[in-house]
């Protein structure tokens, strides 16, 4: 199992925000995490990210305890993040925001051959390379920022929220890039609150709940449970 996490406790302060959480992501899947505002989701996959600490529980990737790791390591190991909101610098260029996913001495030799795999892509990029990030489309803003994470070569690309703020014309399109990124040679966990686009490409899935795993399995299945159809569908 390349990415396994096992009864995470994770909070702020004295304020528990999730509980006893595990999870698996091997290589080659898309593992989709669904769940309301407020559950848990994005201090999840911050801290596995390495943005955050668990206080108990097992964080492992490719055997290595990634609690023992700093967090500027975990780029190092493999592991990038396509943040909530993108996290772009506006004023800086879009060719100098991907550039800052390939700081590592491993990832900047590949950095040309990282860009063409970008721009090929995202072909709009290439055009727009030189403009300032923060002129872009919520979309283009987007595709800048998986940019940025795939300059890392990682090995599992995290996205949090990815539809979020996008046109519904450009949902459609965010999804189909993230099965391609899976089928470009990185696993995938994916943190989104658009239900039935995160279970249409997923391999498997959690429901995250007031920071509890509630349920996981197949996507079919999940979609069966008559609490998730009342829940997340309306149903």
């Amino acid at each position: 199992m390349l990415l396994e996490a096992r009864n995470l406790h994770i909070g702020y302060g004295d304020a528990p925000a999730v509980w006893d959480a595990s999870l698996d992501v091997d290589g080659g899947e898309i593992v989709s995490v669904i769940g309301p505002n407020g559950a848990g989701k994005t201090t999840l996959i911050n801290t596995i990210a390495g943005l955050m600490r668990c206080r108990e529980g097992t964080l492992r990737f490719d055997g290595a305890d990634m609690n023992k790791v700093k967090p500027h390591g975990f780029c190092g190991h493999g592991i990038a993040l396509v943040p909530e909101g993108r996290r772009l610098f506006p004023k800086m260029s879009v060719e100098e925001n991907l550039e800052l996913g390939c700081y590592l001495p491993a990832a900047r030799a590949m950095r040309g051959q990282s860009l063409e795999r970008v721009y090929g892509l995202f072909p709009i990029l290439r055009d727009k390379r030189r403009q300032p990030s923060g002129e872009l489309s919520g979309g283009q803003q987007q595709m800048v920022a998986i940019g940025r994470a795939l300059m890392a070569r990682p090995r599992i690309v995290l996205f949090d929220e990815p539809s979020l703020g996008l046109a519904p014309t450009i949902v459609d399109d965010m999804f189909d890039i993230i099965v391609k990124v899976r089928d470009d040679g990185a696993a995938v966990l994916l943190v989104e609150q658009n239900v039935l686009k995160a279970l249409g490409i997923a391999d498997r899935a959690y429901v995250l709940e007031q920071g509890r795993i509630v349920a996981q399995g197949l996507p079919d299945d999940l979609l069966k449970q008559p609490h998730i159809r009342e829940a997340y569908l309306g149903v």
